[in-house]
């Protein structure tokens, strides 16, 4: 099916009867119950938790009436002892009269924090707190490598990592440790409302925000944007090749270690398997999004999207409908899909901001 570019639609009247997981061929995947999948998640990525340690690096007026704040926070010690710092950013009040809801916004791969400082202000002109952070081996946390360089190395460094060495996560899975612990440093901020708490993630991102905010029912508004899709669905298909261009060293390495000729489903699944283990079965976003049943979400994804296949996005998109169906929610879920590649259009953008507001504010 074609669309007009840049055409969007809401597919809630559009996604044929898919089963979530569902390959092209074959018996359709079962999940297991979202509060099994829910436990399971948490325990995976459970560590240790350590005060926060707030520390104020800078702050400088952003408008009238409101400062960018440059801070960061403590999110655990690691196995040689050293802390692990957040860096932050938020966009606040200079003076908050009162609590406000509070959107954390998540940057692609080989960006920054700083990238959503102008998204952050839209946010702002809202009256809602703008907080990015850096990924883990990005921005201020590459320790001065550039791009996606310090990231990569962190990944193959995680497949290479025997079994009796501590493992890193870096390809998603710590950064959400790192969100969760931001979010607790939130609730604690005289200026934040913890019971309005949002979430929006570019890319990465996006992948970020809807395995973190799935679990974390503190996050009452969550925008995934293109970022839905089946990880799952994607080996069954042959339609892996863009998410391995993301971290193409890490994949050439897996290839050259396992035998392999070049990069294939099977050096996918055995990478994918060892550094975010769960990911083509149980914390796959078909059965992720079911976890979002009841609080607002909205999905943004293209049609023409090579690291977000459509197919596979429908997949996820069914599952999602039908969980905030049965939940009697099914005001609380929009999405919408352009006919364009891996970016977000102006008018998806100012849907999300519409969003936001609408279940953060205005709600």
């Amino acid at each position: 099916m074609r669309y007009a570019a840049p055409a969007l639609l809401l597919l809630a009247f559009l996604i044929p009867s898919l089963r979530a997981g569902e390959p092209r061929n074959g018996a359709p995947f079962v999940y297991p119950p979202p509060d099994q999948v829910r436990a399971a998640f948490l325990k995976l990525l459970d560590r240790p938790k350590v005060p926060a340690d707030p520390r104020i690096v800078d702050t400088k007026p952003h408008a009238p009436g409101w400062v960018v704040e440059q801070l960061s926070i403590a999110s655990e010690k690691k196995a040689d002892g050293a802390v692990e710092r957040v860096p932050m950013l938020i966009v606040r009040p200079e003076a908050p009269l009162k609590r406000l809801p509070a959107v954390i916004v998540l940057h692609g791969t080989g960006g920054a924090m700083r990238s959503q400082l102008g998204f952050m202000k839209e946010l702002a002109a809202r009256n809602l707190i703008g907080v990015a952070i850096d990924a883990r081996y990005h921005g201020a946390r590459a320790h001065g490598a550039k791009g996606a360089s310090a990231y990569q190395e962190a990944i193959v460094r995680a497949w290479k990592a025997r079994p009796d060495e501590a493992l890193e996560r870096p390809f998603y899975y710590d950064t959400c440790w790192d969100l969760w612990r931001v979010a607790d440093y939130l609730e604690s901020r005289p200026d934040v409302d913890g019971r309005r708490l949002g979430m929006i993630g570019f890319s990465m991102g996006g992948i970020q925000t809807w395995l973190a905010a799935s679990v974390d029912e503190r996050i009452r508004v969550a925008v995934p944007a293109i970022a839905v899709q089946s990880f799952r669905w994607s080996l069954d298909n042959e339609q892996w090749h863009g998410r391995a261009r993301t971290i193409k060293a890490a994949h050439d390495q897996a290839a050259k270690d396992l035998g392999e000729q070049g990069i294939n489903a099977k050096v996918c699944r055995a990478l994918w398997d060892k550094i975010v283990p769960g990911i083509v079965d149980q914390f796959d976003c078909p059965s992720m999004l079911r976890l979002f049943a009841g609080r607002a979400l909205l999905i943004l994804n293209g049609t023409k999207d090579a690291n977000c296949p459509y197919d596979g996005a429908r997949l996820a998109i069914a599952a999602a409908e039908r969980a905030f169906e049965d939940a009697n929610a099914r005001d609380k879920l929009k999405v919408m899909i352009a006919d364009v590649g891996h970016q977000v259009t102006a008018e998806q953008r100012a849907a999300a901001l519409e969003w936001l507001e609408r279940w953060l504010v205005k709600e």
